[in-house]
């Protein structure tokens, strides 16, 4: 990837990253929707276009700026991003705790779909390699799909609310179990960035995306 001028990364990473967040989040809004919530379809967050789903800082600033960091420095791409949430109205699922872990569990399901979709991209341009001009570009920008879309799905389900890891967990425990940790949530992206800043969240996330980017990866012979 060393290669590719600023730019090119930055074209070529842009498709898959809108793709992933976007979808991750319209994901949310189909599986509420599915157990019974309408609150996304109503405030018209029901869809893939990615406009309804952006935040400005979330999905293009961060990203971004952590793209060029990489590129400018050398140093390893680390990436993730996030858009606005999708509103799920809790007491308009049939059964609020199961199914409100099931509508946080859809997000990060919709991303590795997408890495096994950016997959098979990655192996068609393979095999174009070095007969169609434009393969080569197509394969970067797969790769990225799937690895982009890999550190989503891990990075999501952290069992720290308000990440979707946090809203499985809680769905899966007892009632007053699952009340008791739902109070961390106020404090959640705090520690998310306490993670972030002292370097913790890689070592944590890392060897998973690790064994899952390997996994998908390792089908196409990378």
């Amino acid at each position: 990837m060393q290669n590719l001028t600023l730019i090119q990364s930055i074209l070529l990473f842009s498709v898959p990253a809108i793709f992933a967040i976007t979808v991750h989040e319209a994901a949310h809004g189909f599986a509420a929707r599915h157990f019974g919530d309408r609150t996304a379809e109503v405030l018209g967050r029901l869809t893939l276009n990615p406009i309804k789903h952006i935040d400005p800082i979330g999905t293009v600033l961060v990203p971004l700026g952590l793209l060029v960091m990489a590129k400018a420095t050398g140093a390893p791409l680390i990436l993730f991003g996030w858009a606005k949430p999708v509103p799920v109205g809790t007491r308009n699922l049939r059964n609020p705790q199961r199914d409100m872990a099931m509508v946080a569990a859809a997000g990060p399901a919709s991303n590795l779909a997408m890495a096994a979709g950016w997959t098979a991209i990655l192996a068609a341009a393979a095999v174009m390699r070095g007969t169609v001009p434009a393969a080569d570009m197509l394969t970067y920008m797969a790769y990225f799909g799937v690895f982009f879309n890999v550190i989503l799905a891990v990075f999501n389900m952290l069992p720290i609310p308000p990440l979707d890891g946090g809203r499985v967990l809680s769905g899966l425990l007892p009632p007053r179990a699952a009340m008791s940790f739902d109070r961390i949530e106020p404090f959640g992206m705090m520690i998310i960035i306490a993670l972030l800043v002292s370097g913790l969240l890689w070592k944590i996330v890392g060897p998973v995306v690790g064994v899952v980017l390997g996994f998908f990866l390792g089908i196409v012979g990378m």
